[in-house]
């Protein structure tokens, strides 16, 4: 893949083997690291992210984020990134305004309930391996900017992800003035391609 000029690697949802925790993955996340290239994780990468919701159908689209939040939360709680503290991973097209209260309670749930509900070895809060190694990328996600002093503004990526449906094209340049207003001019760099530049070794 690296030699065919690829930036990253596409994860499935569900791995064939154990869950992406295991150690068993160890060669592989090394691998990932020394070739540079993340791990990327998208909403409904696989069957089983087709959550059975209550009420109409459109509630279900307000669910679809919570699969990446559970591989997020096994690579966290589960140590990977304690044991492979270089390893870069993008949730992708999952938004990001939940990000600081997910970092919240994850410290909470460590900090409290570790102790009855065991978790992989860390040395330090849970919030501090999102705020390193994990990336997202979201669209029209005003709440992302907002938040952006709680998370990591230098792990948040913009996208249009033209052309599905839930895309801001044809109004994404409208989106991004409404949607960064009161940032800086190098905040929003940041966030609209210096930081996925940065990450995948894009010349800009």
């Amino acid at each position: 893949m690296k030699e065919l000029g690829l930036k990253g690697v596409m994860m499935p949802g569900n791995p064939a083997l154990e869950d992406y925790d295991s150690p068993i993955y160890a060669p592989f996340y090394e691998a990932a690291i020394d070739l540079e290239m993340p791990l990327s994780f998208h909403i409904l990468t696989s069957s089983s992210d087709n959550f059975q919701t209550r009420g109409p159908k459109l509630n279900s689209f307000l669910s679809i984020i919570r699969g990446c939040q559970d591989i997020i939360g096994t690579f966290v709680l589960g140590g990977v990134f304690e044991r492979h503290p270089k390893l870069k991973v993008v949730c992708v097209e999952a938004d990001a305004g939940w990000v600081p209260h997910y970092m919240y309670r994850m410290d909470h749930a460590y900090d409290r309930h570790r102790y009855w509900l065991p978790a992989g070895t860390l040395s330090k809060m849970p919030s501090e391996y999102f705020r390193e190694n994990v990336y997202t990328t979201f669209q029209d996600d005003y709440v992302a900017f907002q938040v952006r002093d709680l998370c990591n503004i230098k792990r948040l990526m913009w996208a249009s992800d033209f052309p599905h449906s839930d895309s801001t094209w044809p109004w994404s340049q409208d989106v991004i003035s409404k949607h960064t207003v009161g940032m800086t001019a190098d905040e929003k760099n940041l966030v609209l391609h210096d930081n996925v530049a940065e990450l995948y070794h894009l010349s800009i």
